[in-house]
């Protein structure tokens, strides 16, 4: 198979979809790699390491779409990277497409075979190829928090830990999975007193037996959340649905109400966030204030540490890429029900349940579609 690598080109995401490391392994067993020149750049990666690896190195994205069987990228298709892709070519990628109904009506256009890394499942029951990157989000997300309740930045003026005397920043963490739980591990580090609220009674369980008496549990209720989130320095939404939009937790209501100068930092702001007031920004603008409350909600948040979430994602994605490579999308989805839930849109169909619900779609079994 002939596996092609553009640059990212979202507004500063310097994340790439295969390392040296990983075209090698590719290389090794016969297939053919192509990357598009300086696309490792931003993470210390040149053109030679790749070139030492196996692959070839092009002038151009354009002609990555052209040549490549299979494009690996990072995060969703920008709508002229959505130009290029080809009936029966296979995107592998980030795609989060239940608030993106242009993205998906494009993808559906193209013909294209299209893996979302966030669907993608595991035994466990849980998400192999969203984890890392919700790891590195919800540990940034108390670092952000901390960054703009600084008074210079617009905030409270609010130390997260205090000091003798004075009391530390109420942190709360809506959500106890794996954003939640990296976000915990940051707050408490950083000696703020942490609430987390979820309604899976196991999960608080395991968060308390992780963490101890310094977190404190909370089961999720309107009443909870209202109470907590209005009298909160800095709110996390970690919350997530597979695949479908994240629910609207923080009401208008909710913000209109919290202190001037406190702060939401939305992760779920990639399925349309978790507040009614939040809407994606940038890492060129990554805040706006609603009723004196700063929203931050960059939807690409580990593209800020690039490295670390480059060589985090490749570690998630390689077993997947080259299963992919070795055996040909279609028995490669058919033989791993689990890769097989990561497949949102296959020639023009929508084959994801909650992508579908979400945009109004017919949703089309992927195991009957592929087989017929």
């Amino acid at each position: 198979m002939l596996i092609g690598v553009p640059t990212e080109i979202k507004v500063r995401e310097y994340r790439v979809g295969l390392t040296p490391a990983n075209v090698r392994e590719l290389t090794e067993r016969g297939h053919r790699v192509i990357v598009e020149a300086g696309c490792g750049q931003g993470v210390g990666l040149t053109d030679a390491l790749y070139e030492s690896a196996g692959a070839t190195v092009v002038a151009s994205g354009r002609e990555v779409y052209a040549q490549a069987d299979m494009i690996v990228k990072v995060k969703e298709p920008q709508p002229e990277e959505r130009k290029r892709l080809r009936a029966d070519q296979v995107l592998f990628t980030y795609l989060h497409l239940a608030p993106d109904p242009a993205q998906a009506r494009d993808l559906i256009e193209s013909g294209a075979v299209c893996i979302a890394y966030e669907t993608v499942t595991s035994e466990s029951g849980g998400l192999p190829l969203l984890a890392p990157m919700s790891e590195v989000a919800g540990r940034m997300s108390i670092q952000a928090g901390a960054y703009f309740l600084e008074k210079a930045h617009g905030g409270l003026g609010v130390l997260l830990g205090g000091v003798p005397g004075v009391d530390p920043a109420k942190v709360v963490v809506l959500g106890g999975g794996v954003v939640g739980t990296h976000a915990v591990h940051i707050a408490i580090g950083m000696a703020a007193e942490v609430w987390v609220i979820d309604r899976n009674v196991d999960a608080l369980r395991a968060l308390w037996r992780q963490f101890g008496r310094p977190l404190n549990t909370v089961f999720s209720t309107r009443a909870a959340i209202e109470q907590h989130c209005v009298s909160a320095d800095l709110v996390i939404g970690g919350v997530l649905l597979p695949g479908a939009a994240a629910p609207k937790l923080i009401t208008a209501e909710i913000v209109r109400r919290m202190k001037p100068g406190s702060v939401i930092v939305d992760v779920a702001i990639d399925q349309g966030g978790c507040s009614e007031t939040s809407r994606p920004t940038t890492h060129d603008e990554p805040t706006y204030v609603v009723d004196g409350v700063i929203h931050y909600c960059v939807t690409n948040m580990p593209g800020a540490v690039p490295r670390t979430s480059t060589f985090a994602l490749n570690n998630a994605t390689l077993p997947f890429v080259l299963a992919l490579a070795d055996k040909g999308y279609r028995r490669a989805l058919l033989e791993d029900r689990h890769l097989r839930n990561g497949l949102n849109i296959l020639h023009g169909r929508v084959t994801n349940r909650a992508v579908a619900t979400a945009l109004g779609f017919k949703y089309v079994d992927p195991t009957g579609a592929l087989q017929a």
